[in-house]
């Protein structure tokens, strides 16, 4: 059944007719525009993951917008002054794409899909302040994107380099890791391939401490989930950096271990393959070697970073007939060029220990390399330190040779991974792992052969992008080799017209073919320049974006920090758990640089995180392929924006995946129909005396004041949307069988229902208001406080179990202790019989509700 069927069968309610009224209303008086400095309420600020203008919205859109204007009105309710704004990230590759399809200019796409989601998300009824709307594809926006760019670059935190890079062959631009999804780009699906390229990066790495140990101020705060993949990204590991002499070659190597004790069982030396110390090494070997490398290389650079690192894939390599010398012992170590070590992990090379790395062993058993035990994973950590075997020259004796096969990784392919003490290594032996470590790096530092340091899985962010539709890099390349900002007074540096200028993907970015555009002036000298021609990664668009909407009409800063400092950070962020890595990690680095500059007062961009669950259909995402799209316009045309919200919200908790098969549109339309008539039939006035209404009634309307408070801050919508049709339901009893629509319990209990409704379904809670005698807004007035003394159960039912089982049930007062429980309980029939003769060796009481007896 339809809205519309319902709305004939009922008479009364008419969503898209309510939607209509209440939609002009709302744009013509802007009821939910934050205050200004003049507004004295304290302030929350409220935030969505802003859309992307890829087409309409969709109803992942639908769940996200829903819950975060849960989110707005809830604190509106409560008293505070809001803001909760919108604008569009409209800047990257898929209008870049569809232009190039289509012909078109991408500008043309996106801002018209801007304007058909804005009708759209108007239409839903979200409370969004609509001054404050920004799109980042504006140069009013993107000037202070290059004003960003300048300050980092000013403080050493923007440089540029050639290093391998991720490149999608169909898109044809670089992609940072993050964006590499099981070795293909998160965009179009296309296998990335490495590529050497000179490109721009932001330092975050330079931020890697404070990013993962501030993760620790957001603890309860942000799903545990999203702390541990940000945690898990940034990768810190703590060890050693070991300084290896390569034999024939003047600087040292330096690698990154975690495990420096176990140097004594260093037995080879490995480089990843696509660095330059790996070529470096190979032009030195045999000419057989040099083009066995060659085509090893080629391969690897057709292989993914995640192939390289399954565990379970065959390892391969290239001996290169160069040495490293061990600094602990002098050892010579063979080195190889292996896949399964990268070049932009540690320092690119690492001491291959195959008796206690799974995966130097693997390889060491590939190639007949040897394994050398250095760890005895057998001995005891506590009590008497282990003797130690020695053979006729004083050397201890590998547990191996000592006839220990079950536990010789050469013989079982097994690493010995855990805790043990040292052997085989010289004044380490006997120390457990924690001492060994701390001993290996004092001898290190000593020798002047390493020191204490520590690494990070956290790279750092890739913004070069060779794409057309993006923030223009502000930097000027000069005749004479110098790369110099372009001045402020000069930003922004705005998109050419692509008026005679080939889009299509080439491996280079388009810019560089808009020679009037490209040809420029050096801001020193006023000599011929040239633009750089890259554009930024989309991503420092959205790290900052928050605060742009502080002040988004301005001229004169890219944000105020005053105003900042009266808002920020935002106090809830509602968004998809897809930018647990991505998005959020760049917002809190550009958060920490702009701190550091005193641009603002916190560390940390979104105090609070809210991830939704994904809306699916019949257990499948939904996708255009699959042909098994909900499609969002279609059940706002058909249900409403109240029934549609109120379905969702209805659906399961915020962060499961909801089923649409499962959502009932239809049983929300008629449950919103039962609210509205409530409404409409009270007959008591406005200034009803609630307290000379029906208890029981009142009871229910005041338990929902006392609970919804916790239940929309502990994000339970689909609780409170329960509650709601209770209170309807009884509402309705009482108007049906006594003391009827005159009550004013009724009047009571309908405003309550008219102001929480307010949450999920705001035309009809509007039109209920209305109804009820009011002047608009609902979405403005302030939440009643319950009635305690309307809290107080009178009596209760408590439960009698015997064995686990329930033998009995009793109406007992609320406050009866537990003596006096266990007594009634003992003293009814049907417990008595439960019982019989048997002996009671335990009884547990929990006043007022259970009683549990255990008998022999």
């Amino acid at each position: 059944m339809t809205t519309s069927e319902i709305a004939a069968e009922g008479g009364a309610f008419d969503p898209h007719a309510i939607q209509q009224k209440w939609q002009a209303l709302w744009a013509e008086h802007d009821p939910f525009r934050a205050g200004g400095d003049e507004d004295t309420r304290p302030r929350k600020y409220v935030l969505a993951m802003f859309p992307y203008p890829s087409g309409d919205l969709h109803m992942g859109h639908a769940e996200n917008y829903l819950y975060s204007d849960i989110v707005a009105r809830f604190w509106r309710h409560r008293g505070y002054n809001v803001l909760n704004p919108i604008g569009w990230d409209s800047f990257g590759l898929p209008a870049e794409n569809a232009a190039i399809k289509r012909g078109a200019d991408p500008r043309e796409w996106t801002y018209q899909n801007i304007d058909q989601q804005k009708a759209s998300l108007k239409q839903y009824g979200v409370s969004f302040d609509w001054s404050r709307v920004l799109h980042t594809s504006d140069p009013e926006y993107y000037r202070w994107n290059q004003w960003l760019f300048q300050r980092l670059y000013d403080r050493g935190l923007a440089y540029r380099k050639e290093s391998p890079v991720n490149w999608c062959p169909a898109d044809q631009t670089v992609l940072a890791n993050e964006q590499v999804v099981d070795g293909h780009c998160e965009r179009c699906g296309a296998e990335v391939t490495k590529k050497k390229l000179t490109q721009w990066y932001f330092r975050i790495t330079q931020y890697a401490d404070r990013l993962l140990d501030d993760l620790n101020q957001l603890e309860g705060f942000w799903p545990h989930k999203v702390l541990q993949m940000q945690r898990n990204w940034i990768g810190r590991s703590v060890g050693a950096d070991i300084d290896f002499e390569i034999e024939g070659r003047d600087e040292k190597v330096t690698v990154f271990s975690t495990r420096p004790d176990t140097l004594h069982g260093a037995t080879f030396f490995v480089v990843a393959p696509d660095s330059d110390l790996a070529s470096e090494l190979a032009a030195g070997a045999s000419a057989e070697v040099q083009e066995r490398f060659r085509g090893y290389l080629e391969t690897v650079q057709k292989t993914s970073e995640i192939d390289r690192q399954t565990a379970d894939r065959p390892k391969t390599g290239v001996f290169l007939e160069r040495y490293a010398v061990n600094p602990i012992n002098g050892e010579r170590l063979p080195i190889w060029a292996a896949d399964y070590v990268l070049a932009d992990y540690g320092h690119g090379a690492v001491m291959a220990v195959p008796a206690h790395d799974q995966r130097d062993l693997d390889f060491a058993r590939a190639f007949g390399l040897p394994v050398k035990v250095v760890v005895d994973t057998l001995a005891p950590l506590t009590g008497a330190i282990p003797v130690i075997e020695l053979d006729e020259n004083g050397v201890p004796i590998d547990p191996a040779s000592a006839g220990a096969d079950d536990v010789d990784p050469a013989k079982t392919g097994v690493a010995l991974t855990g805790e043990g003490r040292m052997i085989n290594s010289g004044s380490l032996n006997g120390l457990s792992k924690r001492n060994a470590i701390a001993r290996a790096i004092e001898q290190l530092e000593a020798g002047g052969a390493g020191r204490a340091a520590k690494n990070y899985r956290l790279r750092d962010w890739l913004i070069s992008r060779q794409r057309f539709w993006g923030t223009p890099i502000p930097m000027v390349h000069t005749s004479d080799g110098r790369i110099v900002p372009v001045p402020d007074d000069r930003l922004p540096v705005e998109l050419p017209s692509i008026t005679g200028l080939d889009l299509t993907p080439k491996g280079t970015s388009p810019l560089g073919g808009a020679s009037e555009w490209v040809a420029t002036t050096d801001p020193e000298t006023g000599e011929p320049a040239l633009r750089d021609p890259d554009t930024m990664d989309t991503f420092v668009d959205s790290s900052w974006y928050f605060l742009r909407f502080l002040s988004p009409g301005s001229a004169a800063e890219a944000f105020s920090p005053a105003e900042a400092d009266k808002w920020g950070p935002v106090d809830f962020y509602i968004g998809g758990v897809e930018h647990a890595i991505l998005h959020l990690l760049y917002a809190r680095f550009i958060t920490k640089a702009l701190f550091d500059m005193g641009l603002v007062e916190f560390t940390e961009p979104f105090s609070s995180l809210i991830n939704q669950g994904m809306v699916i259909l019949n257990g499948a995402k939904m996708s255009k392929s699959k042909g098994n799209l909900v499609l969002f316009q279609e059940e706002l045309e058909q249900h409403g924006a109240d029934a549609l919200r109120v379905a969702l919200a209805f659906a399961g908790p915020v962060e499961d995946d909801k089923d649409w098969a499962d959502v009932s549109t239809t049983g929300a339309a008629k449950f919103l129909a039962r609210a509205l008539r409530v409404a409409s039939e009270v007959t008591s006035a406005p200034d009803a005396v609630w307290a000379e209404g029906d208890v029981a009634l009142r009871r229910v309307t005041h338990r929902l004041w006392a609970d919804v408070h916790g239940l929309v801050e502990q994000t339970k919508f689909n609780v409170v949307v329960a509650r709601l049709m209770e209170l309807v339901n009884a509402i309705r009893k009482t108007i049906d069988t006594g003391p009827g629509a005159g009550d004013p319990a009724v009047r009571e209990a309908a405003e309550a229902v008219a102001m929480v409704l307010d949450l999920f379904a705001p035309h009809t809670a509007e039109e209920m208001w209305a109804k009820l005698g009011y002047a608009p807004f609902v979405g403005l007035v302030s939440w009643r406080q319950p009635d305690a003394t309307l809290l107080v159960e009178e009596s209760v039912t408590a439960v009698v179990q015997v064995n686990g089982k329930v033998r009995g049930t009793l109406q007992v007062p609320a406050k009866i202790s537990s003596e006096e429980l266990e007594a009634v309980a003992r003293a009814d029939e049907k417990v008595r019989r439960s019982l019989g003769d048997r002996e009671i060796t335990r009884v547990v009481v929990r006043a007022p509700k259970v009683v549990s007896f255990t008998v022999a």
